[in-house]
């Protein structure tokens, strides 16, 4: 199954620019807005808003103020929900970012579903190897391909090591932006859903890794939908297909990601889904992620 109704969703309490993420992630604005924290509240919520009233489920768990986690509104970054009751733990890169493994956030989610096997990859941490959840690797569920642009967050060592574990293949290549650097995320160019794919092809400068992800969704049978460096710029790669109570597919993005794509782009991908889109711009500007980012799907089985 590619896409759930199910989503977990951590709402700020500390939101702001992260100094140690923004080492690596070029999306971030240093200094952006002092009111960074109540403008990121009113677009979380008005984001939850959005979905519930689209049929979407939401689990909506509260940060707390202690330890300082920033970013915690990113929690598909640390954990990630497998088929039928498998969760899965991720080595971060930024220190203050391990602190968002918090164990209430679980014990609250096993009220609700079936968590019998945690994978731990955190002990990676100690080798400085990383791999940020479902923002390092764009997951294909059904086909099991594991998408991952290699960056100082994503190490191979660590994705192999989840792939073995889930039974899922990797495929491996190097993504960069306009100006050459290392894109930090594979979820910011590239989206995966159930009859489609959006990426941002001009990010692969290795032609023969171009022609290799090509060939590899082209074998899936999935529309490619191809976005430019502006159109990712502006977060059009990081989009994410879920589907409502009824089983309607919808897809989610920004509004800052939607504004950015041409109208026939538009036409065509509401011949998928119908499209939800939400103003995230603080966030987007402080936190250098958008609406996938925001978003950790919940595979796990509930309980009745």
């Amino acid at each position: 199954m590619q896409t759930t109704a199910h989503l977990l969703m951590i709402r700020p309490v500390n939101f702001g620019f992260n100094a140690q993420t923004a080492v690596n992630n070029a999306f971030q604005v240093a200094g952006a807005d002092a009111a960074a924290q109540e403008k990121a509240q009113v677009e979380f919520d008005d984001f939850v808003n959005l979905l519930k009233q689209n049929g979407v489920n939401v689990t909506v768990i509260d940060d707390t103020p202690e330890p300082h986690t920033p970013d915690s509104i990113f929690p598909n970054n640390w954990i990630s929900f497998h088929e039928p009751d498998t969760i899965c733990l991720y080595p971060m890169f930024a220190e203050n970012r391990r602190q968002e493994r918090k164990p209430p956030v679980i014990k609250q989610l096993q009220q609700q579903f079936a968590i019998h096997n945690t994978l731990d990859f955190t002990g990676y941490e100690n080798e400085q190897q990383y791999l940020e959840g479902t923002g390092s690797m764009v997951l294909d569920r059904e086909h099991k391909i594991a998408y991952a642009c290699l960056s100082p967050r994503t190490h191979q060592a660590v994705l192999d090591d989840f792939c073995k574990k889930l039974g899922y293949r990797p495929v491996l290549f190097t993504s960069v932006d306009g100006q050459g650097k290392a894109i930090y995320h594979t979820n910011v160019m590239m989206c995966v859903a159930d009859r489609y794919v959006v990426i941002c092809l001009e990010s692969l400068p290795n032609h023969a890794e171009y022609q290799m992800v090509q060939g590899i969704i082209g074998k899936t049978g999935k529309e490619l939908f191809n976005i430019s460096f502006d159109q990712m710029n502006h977060f059009a790669g990081n989009m994410l297909q879920v589907q409502n109570q009824e089983g309607e597919k919808l897809l989610v993005m920004s509004t800052q990601a939607y504004q950015s794509l041409r109208p026939e782009q538009v036409k065509k991908l509401e011949t998928y889904n119908r499209i939800l889109h939400a103003p995230l711009t603080t966030i987007e500007t402080n936190g250098g992620g958008s609406a996938r980012c925001m978003l950790a799907e919940i595979f796990l089985k509930p309980i009745s």
